[in-house]
């Protein structure tokens, strides 16, 4: 993504109010491999925020549905001025791990699937769609996490796909960027 994309949503985000607490959080949703994480990477850069990247969170390949039950959990902390907590979980063990901090700061940028789940919206100021064709998202996500996410792929990609379904995300983003061919 050009910095020109990235001035037009430092921008727009710039205009939004904090609808968590003195926090302005932005959610970067859409299924994987659509280049959310490359684009938060430059986002966060060219805007100063915090990130927080969902995959920390995500209770195993089957806990999708989990995650923005935490999430709330940790931007109602943030709300009130708190800092947030949660188990970050431990991918080779399969299972919780040490604890995941996340204090208020004047933007943060949700990065993960799920993160524009209809639980969190009322603290979003921003919600941002990202999308691919599915044939480029699997090659993109395989080439990143090889082997590792292979042998799950029909699994989460299933998972999304009843989530996004359900959570209407997409109709919900405030914008939808495009990535891929």
């Amino acid at each position: 993504m050009t910095s020109h994309r990235y001035d037009r949503l430092v921008a727009l985000i710039r205009e939004r109010h904090p609808a968590c607490g003195t926090t302005t959080v932005v959610a970067v949703d859409g299924p994987s491999g659509s280049g959310k994480t490359s684009l938060v990477s430059g986002l966060a850069d060219a805007a100063g925020a915090a990130v927080l990247h969902l995959e920390d969170l995500y209770p195993g390949w089957h806990g999708l549905d989990a995650t923005p039950p935490i999430v709330r959990r940790v931007l109602a902390a943030v709300s009130v001025g708190n800092i947030g907590t949660a188990a970050r979980w431990d991918w080779v063990g399969d299972r919780p791990g040490a604890l995941l901090h996340v204090p208020p700061a004047p933007l943060l940028i949700l990065d993960g699937v799920g993160s524009g789940a209809a639980m969190l919206r009322p603290y979003l100021s921003l919600l941002i769609w990202v999308e691919a064709p599915a044939d480029v998202r699997k090659e993109r996500a395989l080439a990143r996490d090889g082997g590792v996410f292979a042998p799950y792929w029909d699994v989460w990609a299933a998972q999304e796909s009843d989530h996004f379904a359900v959570e209407e995300t997409r109709r919900h983003a405030d914008v939808v960027v495009h990535t891929g061919a």
